[in-house]
């Protein structure tokens, strides 16, 4: 009972100072999720340092840095990553630039916010511009496990019915069917709407010459590829599984918190909760190349294979 009244003090004491709970609540929770932002930039620092790599943002071609998206107003670069929250983040960027009447991220619809043009990205920047930009402005990069991002674009774009997948099913899933499905039916070979997790995994892996022109899709692009984390320093770090923590900070970082709130979802796709079950499909061999393929974003972005295989395969 004593225990409990001393934190009860405690709590009168708090809010008898600031005059409001949340205030002190909130600072306190930035303040913690600052710090693990600090801690995650010096990890992939210190990842990269192993790597010795011997070349710099200017020798990458200018399509390499049209993931990074620029918003001058709030001296922010953002590099986005498909399937990692980037749709939300794009709508935030729109409502916050003036691009969308109304406060309501979720009323934009995705197709908008992804439609060309939108947003100025770094390739089309001047390198002196673009220098300065990468040493004085803020930089953004949210990030998930690889094969849990994986996973979400092969439901999202060849499992499930959306929006994109149509597109997804004519222009690719047909193609997967035929190169990697042993007497294939006419209506698969017809629809391409039952393409399999080890179909998909196969195309990744084998890289067809047939199928060259979407293995390197943005959506299962690695993220070191997308963003190179190697090259740019970025100063905010946020990771799928800590989304709104990390949005809070950014927000607070540019000076939106009183503009705009990163929209809370009432539901989530449940992929993290599926790994198990559709990684279960495909053998070790097929597993191990996979992770060849995701193996920096694994090491720099430090996730790992305990939950699928029951060890990291490193």
């Amino acid at each position: 009972m004593r225990v409990i009244n001393r934190n009860f003090v405690l709590l009168l004491s708090i809010l008898c100072v600031s005059g409001d709970y949340s205030v002190v609540y909130n600072q306190h929770s930035l303040e913690l999720t600052q710090s693990l932002n600090l801690a995650r930039q010096e990890q992939i620092q210190e990842r990269c340092n192993r790597y010795r790599l011997t070349w710099s943002v200017d020798d990458l071609p200018n399509n390499q840095l049209e993931h990074i998206l620029v918003d001058d107003d709030r001296k922010l670069l953002y590099c986005y990553v498909p399937k990692v929250a980037c749709t939300n983040w794009k709508r935030l960027l729109m409502t916050l630039g003036g691009k969308w009447n109304g406060t309501d991220v979720l009323a934009i619809p995705g197709h908008i916010a992804h439609s060309p043009g939108m947003f100025r990205n770094l390739s089309s920047v001047p390198k002196e511009e673009r220098d300065e930009m990468l040493e004085n402005y803020n930089k953004m990069i949210i990030v998930r496990n690889p094969f849990e991002r994986l996973l979400s674009a092969y439901r999202n774009k060849l499992e499930i019915d959306t929006p994109t997948a149509t597109y997804f099913r004519n222009r690719l899933g047909r193609r997967i069917i035929k190169a990697f499905r042993d007497n294939p039916s006419n209506e698969s070979l017809e629809l391409g709407d039952d393409v399999t997790f080890r179909e998909f995994a196969l195309f990744l892996t084998t890289k067809t010459e047939e199928l060259a022109d979407m293995v390197n899709n943005e959506h299962w692009q690695p993220i070191t590829n997308l963003c190179h984390p190697c090259l740019i320093k970025y100063t905010l770090v946020g990771k799928y599984e800590t989304l709104l923590d990390d949005a809070l900070l950014a927000l607070h970082t540019i000076n939106a918190t009183d503009k705009v709130q990163f929209p809370r979802l009432s539901h989530t796709s449940g992929t993290s909760e599926k790994l198990s079950k559709y990684f279960a499909q495909l053998e070790l061999p097929l597993i191990s190349k996979l992770y060849k393929l995701y193996k920096y974003d694994f090491r720099i972005f430090d996730y790992h294979l305990d939950n699928i295989v029951g060890f990291d395969l490193g």
